[in-house]
């Protein structure tokens, strides 16, 4: 057995939202060999979306370490700290910034296994996340149907595709569905920006609350990604819960906040429109619908559930529909919704593939070479650099001179004036930003 299936591991994720906190610390949870003793170190990239304290708790990962960082304070943190993996859960633009300011950090040197992915369904900007994930040393699939996908763009640009590795999402699971609750109970799950405007929310909103009218029976839930002044992965401009003000609101509808695990523990039937909580569902075998009201169109997402048998409107659901899915395509995507024993096996060892990978790299004699990111000054000289420059980093890839903490920690005077800003920052985001677009749809 390989030494790296035994000893004590150090792994670092770095996340740049509650969702890919929640991806990347379960992600890193699976990598890991069974047998190691695991100390996880959390940090968090400093922005408009860097989660809170209950947006953490809720994801329910605990680690040994949680710190707040800027680009440039990670990748040195990545200089004075040894670690064995690395799970960058960051938006593309970020991976790729963070590639390269390590690779400038680390040279030839010792490193990590650098590991990173996506979230969930992968249903716009294919190529352009790709490429800008390409250099990690594996890039993983959450399904057959992605890793197909993601070798066949590799290959087309000329790239090295042997990074694509196959496993599946780390927070699928739960107890399978049995049958009825009492009350029979319907949850839709929202999304922050889909959809991206206020009439479609608000037909969303009132099919459900009229849903809720016709079958007074059943309990209707909302349920809510973000309270208040929080954000996730995407703005929210629209939040349901103002929305939902001054409407008259049947007794049996309800918001509800939590885990998703929990909720789909009572739920009979989960609605979204293209929330990756619709593959959740299924993975259990909770009927699930994948709401056509709006239409099928690739802005939505819906689009990826096209040959699943979800698909279904408002009114078929008014009506007592209860989507039932395709095997085929279920099991393309990752999910054991056939309810088979070889099924829940699959998903059992999702990860086994990848953790073989790992520890071979962990293994290898020399270490690591450096790594080799798609982009580069000669390949993309005209959209790298502006890329790097987003986290203060130099078309080397070295921290800008003035980068913040790109020579020494802050003071506590400077620690001060960067929490105003940022403060500043994320109202000019969150709240001024989105008055002004919409003014401007006037």
């Amino acid at each position: 057995m390989p030494a790296s299936a035994t000893k004590s591991l150090r792994v670092a994720v770095l996340a740049d939202s509650d969702t890919r906190w929640k991806w990347g610390a379960l992600t890193a949870q699976r990598l890991a060999p069974a047998a190691a003793e695991v100390r996880l170190d959390g940090y968090l990239l400093r922005g408009r979306a860097t989660p809170t304290a209950r947006q953490l708790g809720e994801v329910g990962v605990q680690a040994d370490s949680l710190n707040e960082v800027t680009g440039v304070e990670f990748v040195r943190a990545m200089t004075e700290e040894s670690y064995d993996i690395l799970v960058l859960a960051l938006v593309g633009g970020g991976v790729q910034a963070m590639l390269h300011g390590l690779r400038a950090a680390w040279g030839s040197g010792r490193r990590p296994v650098v590991v990173t992915g996506y979230v969930g369904v992968v249903y716009e900007k294919l190529t352009d996340g790709l490429l800008l994930r390409h250099g990690a040393d594996l890039v993983l699939a959450n399904s057959r149907h992605d890793a197909e996908r993601f070798r066949a763009v590799y290959e087309g640009v000329g790239a090295d595709a042997s990074s694509v590795t196959e496993v599946a999402l780390p927070f699928l699971g739960g107890a399978p569905y049995t049958g009825e609750h009492e009350p029979y109970t319907v949850v839709f799950a929202v999304q922050p920006s889909v959809p991206d405007n206020r009439r479609d929310r608000v037909y969303l909103l009132d099919r459900l609350v009229e849903h809720a009218r016709r079958h007074p029976g059943r309990e209707v839930l909302l349920k809510l990604r973000s309270k208040p002044g929080e954000h996730t992965t995407h703005i929210e401009e629209l939040p349901y819960q103002k929305l939902v003000q001054g409407k008259d609101l049947p007794a049996n509808f309800r918001l509800v906040y939590g885990h998703m695990g929990e909720v789909l523990d009572r739920t009979d039937l989960l609605v979204t429109v293209s929330s990756t909580a619709a593959l959740e569902a299924l993975h259990r075998r909770i009927p699930t619908a994948v709401l056509t009201d709006l239409g099928v169109r690739e802005v939505l997402g819906n689009h990826h559930f096209t040959g699943s048998g979800c698909l279904a409107s408002w009114d078929q659901l008014d009506a007592g529909h209860r989507p039932v899915p395709d095997e085929e395509w279920v099991a393309r995507q990752g999910v054991a919704a056939a309810g088979t024993s070889s099924g829940a096996g699959s998903y059992a060892t999702a990860f086994d593939t990848a953790r073989e990978r790992i520890a071979k790299l962990l293994d290898r004699p020399g270490g690591l070479p450096p790594l080799n990111p798609y982009y580069t000054r000669e390949t993309a000289p005209g959209y790298l650099p502006g890329i790097l420059a987003r986290h203060h980093l130099g078309p080397d890839g070295v921290p800008l001179p003035g980068a913040p903490a790109a020579d020494k920690a802050p003071g506590p005077v400077r620690q001060i004036v960067r929490r105003a800003a940022r403060g500043a920052y994320r109202h000019g985001v969150q709240r001024v930003a989105p008055v002004i677009r919409r003014m401007g749809e006037l």
